[in-house]
């Protein structure tokens, strides 16, 4: 599957203010960016730190081998800081990470560091009518990750999000990316530019619950052609309080070229 910046990523709590409003008008509802792929629109605003973390796990069967490759993404942290006004934002991330591979009985562990993550995002329009919410994230890795899983060299990449609010219970959003990416994390030394393109639909449960279904795929332009990866994945959410929330989601790949199946659960902490 794809690294921190790409995957879980992961904005599902934004689908989900229009019906917190009344409970949280002073600061404004929890935004998280997880567990969904798709970022929110919607930025933590001014002074609030917020802190996001998780795990996931991957597993997929080579096609036409044996045996299995998994991961295990620990922690998942991602640190957002409102800055200058509550259009703007600053982004951390970085995640320990574990590969392993297994066949005929005998199997192997890779464990290590991931690239830095770091972003800033600016709202640049609210909602109004038909236009929908957008924002943009430039972001970028750095090359500080562990041998087995550093990229060698800063990949930049930018993050179109838009989304809106049908009702007071249901919301849609999307996102389109490019990225600079490797065929592999230390595999060559062609970059190649990944686009990446996402849909979610989000329902809010009474004043604590919210769900979502979402489709998001990958479309590498490399070298050969360009090849796809299609998934779907769903997950709930659960608020205990103005500033804390609980998530939990899985999904599957919808053909040869996607992970076969991820799973995760993660938490959000406001810090206003």
């Amino acid at each position: 599957m794809h690294r921190r910046w790409i995957l879980p990523a992961l904005g599902v709590g934004s689908l989900f203010a229009m019906t917190a409003g009344s409970a949280h008008a002073q600061r404004g509802p929890l935004v998280a960016d997880r567990p969904d792929f798709t970022e929110a629109a919607a930025t933590v605003g001014r002074g609030v730190v917020q802190f996001e973390f998780g795990y996931t796990y991957e597993y997929d069967r080579p096609e036409g081998g044996r045996g299995g490759v998994w991961t295990h993404s620990l922690g998942e942290p991602l640190l957002r800081i409102g800055v200058l006004g509550d259009r703007l934002e600053l982004r951390l991330g970085l995640s320990p990470v574990s590969v392993g591979a297994g066949a005929d009985g005998r199997s192997f562990t890779e464990t290590g560091m991931e690239d830095l993550y770091v972003g800033t995002k600016l709202l640049l329009t609210e909602q109004e009518g038909l236009r929908p919410a957008l924002a943009i994230l430039p972001q970028v890795t750095v090359p500080t990750g562990s041998d087995a899983f550093t990229s060698d060299r800063t990949l930049p990449g930018v993050n179109f999000i838009y989304g809106w609010d049908l009702s007071e219970t249901i919301a849609l959003s999307g996102s389109t990316q490019m990225n600079r990416a490797l065929p592999e994390a230390r595999g060559g030394d062609r970059e190649y530019a990944e686009w990446a393109q996402s849909a979610v639909a989000g329902f809010s449960v009474g004043a604590r619950a919210g769900v979502y279904a979402e489709w998001f795929a990958f479309f590498h332009a490399e070298r050969g052609g360009t090849r796809a990866e299609h998934y779907a994945n769903g997950g709930f959410t659960w608020s205990f309080g103005d500033d804390l929330q609980w998530d939990i989601r899985a999904g599957v790949g919808l053909n040869e070229s996607a992970t076969g199946f991820f799973a995760g659960t993660g938490l959000v902490v406001r810090f206003p």
